[in-house]
């Protein structure tokens, strides 16, 4: 097969949204080891923005540049976004030059997906600068290829995700949820995390429907409080192996609490927790009170509507 040839000077830009997991329980483990998930998926407003440009090379060649909140990031061919670049590259066949800039704005090892959402926004733009180039099928494919987080990235809208990533189906009733984000500073390893996990359950073989997540939809029904469905909801069968691994954790999630959330939670693997609000008003505020310390870092931001 020829490699294909793409016309300098074609440069697309779009954002790479954070999100949070409101609930995730771990329902089995597979036989090659992987953790079965349930979760629901909620993509904030805020998040990093990210770069591609494409121009003519006689072979394959992807660059990578970082700026902002990028530190411990590595700015290499161990980068998500650079292996979703090269992965695309290699699969479609392409001998062209790719160059990401990426804005970083989450943090690194924060359970808010910044470097699945980096990687997934790079295959989307890749995607829409080459749509010949790879189906939808096999874009999936490369996006499960780099972690379990990508594939929900391709379109990252609220959604039910299961498996290990690859089972995605997507809510149509939830709305914007104004949301305070609160992060140590320390960075959790997922790796880490379900290794622990794994050591203190490893009997946990088959699925357990009895540990499935409602949905939190259906909101604008009769008698529905966002407290009533958090309290239901929310749980994280992860957050007592990351507060073992990182017991600020707690203190935050005490903090936010007191504050005025209507609920609490932890959001993927860790370290971030976060609490639901009626208001972005009520957030604002809650920011202000909750008095955290410099090392934390916090924001108020809001998940996004179905669509």
């Amino acid at each position: 097969m020829n490699p294909r040839r793409e016309p300098a000077g074609r440069i697309l830009r779009c954002h790479a949204p954070g999100k949070i997991n409101l609930g995730l329980r771990v329902v089995g483990r597979r036989a090659d080891g992987y953790h079965e998930l349930e979760s629901l998926f909620a993509p904030l407003d805020f998040g990093d923005d990210v770069e591609v440009a494409v121009s003519d090379s006689a072979t394959p060649e992807v660059e990578i540049k970082l700026e902002g909140a990028c530190d411990a990031i590595p700015a290499d061919a161990t980068n998500l976004g650079y292996r979703a670049a090269a992965d695309f590259a290699k699969a479609a066949g392409l001998n062209c030059r790719i160059e990401l800039r990426i804005e970083k704005r989450l943090p690194v090892g924060a359970g808010l997906g910044g470097g699945s959402s980096d990687a997934g926004a790079v295959l989307r733009a890749l995607g829409d600068l080459f749509p010949d180039a790879l189906d939808g099928s096999r874009l999936a494919a490369l996006a499960l290829g780099l972690g379990a987080d990508v594939p929900f990235f391709l379109d990252p809208r609220p959604a039910m995700v299961r498996g290990i990533g690859e089972r995605i189906e997507a809510v149509d009733d939830l709305p914007s949820l104004p949301v305070l984000l609160a992060n140590p500073g320390i960075a959790l390893s997922t790796a880490e995390v379900f290794r622990t996990f794994a050591a203190i359950q490893p009997a946990l073989t088959k699925s357990a429907p009895d540990r499935r997540i409602p949905r939190l939809s259906g909101v604008t029904g009769p008698g529905w409080t966002l407290e009533r469905a958090a309290e239901r909801s929310l749980k994280n069968d992860l957050e007592p192996i990351a507060i073992r691994l990182c017991p600020p954790i707690a203190r935050l999630l005490r903090q936010i609490q007191a504050a005025g959330a209507q609920a609490v939670g932890m959001s993927g693997s860790g370290a971030t927790v976060f609490g639901l609000f009626e208001s972005a008003q009520a957030a604002e505020r809650a920011l202000e009170a909750a008095g955290f310390e410099a090392s934390v870092w916090a924001r108020v931001a809001a998940t996004q509507e179905s669509r």
